[in-house]
């Protein structure tokens, strides 16, 4: 079985309660590597690069981490993207 290369991405829309040592982003991210990990049997692995914007809206692209992600997708680092929920990764579907 091939190994699947799974990326996770996190968005919180504001900066409000970043600062804490847990945090929403955190929490996106551990519910997100556990589904990974539930895929396990079936090849998917967790890449260790965390693609995160705190503070940032989803109705726009001008995302750091969402670019990185996006450059890392078309450089044929990653296989699959988990997000929390689809808002996450946009709010408006193209």
């Amino acid at each position: 079985m091939s190994k699947v290369r799974c990326a996770i991405y996190t968005r919180k829309s504001s900066e409000e309660g970043l600062e804490q040592d847990f945090n929403s982003l955190d929490a996106q991210r551990e519910a997100c590597a556990a589904y990974i990990l539930s895929q396990a049997s079936e090849g998917w692995s967790l890449l260790p690069e965390h693609y995160d914007d705190g503070g940032l809206s989803g109705g726009t692209l001008e995302r750091p981490a969402l670019k990185r992600l996006l450059a890392d997708i078309e450089a044929g680092k990653i296989d699959i993207v988990v997000v929390y929920k689809v808002d996450r990764l946009t709010r408006s579907l193209l």
